[in-house]
């Protein structure tokens, strides 16, 4: 496969580039795409220098099979016939397209087929925490649909960037020192404290990343039944999210019925022994593949509701892993590349 990457240099983008490797992806070539600071820097892919090129709209995209772009919406947003137009299949990391109705929002472990209806060549990632969220909610869903949702995040500095996590890790240091900690990325100082805001307020109260979590779960379980009401906080670890996640189902299930349906789901890995103090936690969860759910039990306010904590990687399985998950899946299953 002919690969390119836009956003190379930025947190998701290598993240991109070690995930490809992980996963033996098969790629022939390989191109990165950045801004003109970004141009020039050169990363090794698979004991070879590739220089990243300066992304413009006479970048010439013809014989790339698939761009993985990861640079933010505008750039996603003004770039995408540029990326597109000689039938490269672009697999879209930021908000840009995921809820236009003429482009799929992917999840290989629950609508993987969605993938193939892609009129404009767009397949969208979804948000970080819906992806996590939708892995573990699938195999439920598959027992008795789901009908409402709610849930409390725990985001790592990582769902900010790369400069979010350095601006961490020197709030630290500073505070270590005796000095005042430098505060850029956040709205307040992370370190040693929790920020109840991810993203910025709608007008209904909500944030934006918390309407996200509404929208792309209805869209991606192809459900309007779904009602996801989210809280999300931002919290002073480096990497992987956690969710503690409250739902109710049409018909009341079993514990072991619901356990032994999450234990056989792809993605998922079930660390659950509450007697032995087992439960998924950010520390041991970064840079692991699946999504971990623990903490199962029954809600004691619903007797068809459910209750559980899931924690992902967030650069991993909530971005630059599910993107390349999407792009092996057209490669087993899509004619236009399955030769």
């Amino acid at each position: 496969m002919n690969i390119a990457i836009v956003g190379a240099s930025g947190a998701v983008g290598q993240e991109l580039l070690k995930v490809l490797d992980q996963q033996n992806f098969p790629v022939s070539s390989l191109r990165l795409f950045g801004s003109e600071r970004s141009a020039g820097k050169e990363f090794e892919f698979r004991g070879e220098k590739v220089k990243v090129e300066k992304l413009d709209h006479e970048s010439d995209f013809n014989g790339v099979d698939i761009a993985f772009t990861s640079a933010g919406a505008s750039t996603s947003k003004e770039f995408a016939d540029t990326i597109t137009k000689h039938g490269t299949v672009m697999i879209d990391n930021s908000s840009a397209f995921r809820m236009e109705p003429d482009v799929p929002l992917v999840v290989p472990e629950v609508n993987p087929e969605d993938a193939l209806d892609r009129p404009r060549n767009i397949i969208g990632n979804p948000n970080c925490t819906t992806i996590q969220m939708v892995v573990a909610l699938k195999p439920i869903n598959d027992l008795s649909p789901i009908t409402s949702v709610h849930v409390s995040t725990y985001q790592a500095a990582s769902g900010a960037g790369a400069v979010a996590m350095k601006e961490l890790q020197n709030q630290f240091a500073e505070i270590a020192d005796g000095k005042s900690p430098t505060i850029e990325k956040f709205p307040y100082q992370l370190a040693y404290n929790i920020i109840p805001q991810v993203d910025v307020f709608s007008d209904n109260g909500y944030t934006k990343e918390e309407m996200k979590m509404y929208n792309e779960t209805r869209k991606i379980m192809h459900s309007d039944k779904i009602k996801v009401s989210a809280t999300c906080v931002r919290v002073p670890v480096m990497r992987a999210h956690s969710e503690a996640i409250w739902l109710k189902t049409e018909h009341p299930l079993q514990l072991e019925e619901v356990r032994k349906a999450l234990e056989s789901a792809e993605g998922i890995i079930v660390m659950d022994d509450p007697a032995e103090k087992k439960y998924p936690m950010p520390l041991d969860i970064s840079d692991k593949d699946p999504v971990y759910v623990g903490r199962l039990r029954k809600d004691l306010a619903d007797p068809n509701g459910l209750s559980f904590w899931v924690v992902g990687d967030q650069i991993k399985k909530g971005a630059a892993l599910n993107a390349v998950q999407i792009a092996i899946w057209l490669l087993k299953n899509d004619p236009k590349f399955s030769k």
